[in-house]
């Protein structure tokens, strides 16, 4: 039995990677969506972040979708 070490490392740097990608994008929209309240306590509009953290929220959603679409195909 032989194991592809270079192949078992890209596996975990991309994973790695992608992972973390994933987590500060939707930590940027749950920042996003904070930012709303404090707006509206304030007697502001903050459209351009709440319509931010809806693209960040979608871009991890197509990402995962992707993801799903790797594993069953």
């Amino acid at each position: 039995m032989q194991i592809d070490w270079a192949a078992l490392g890209s596996v975990f740097g991309v994973s790695l990677a992608t992972t973390v990608a994933l987590v500060g994008l939707f930590t940027l929209g749950i920042v996003g969506l904070s930012k709303k309240e404090s707006a509206a306590a304030n007697g502001g509009s903050a459209a351009l972040a709440v319509s931010g953290a809806y693209l960040c929220f979608a871009l991890c959603a197509a990402a995962v979708g992707y993801g799903i679409f790797l594993i069953v195909a």
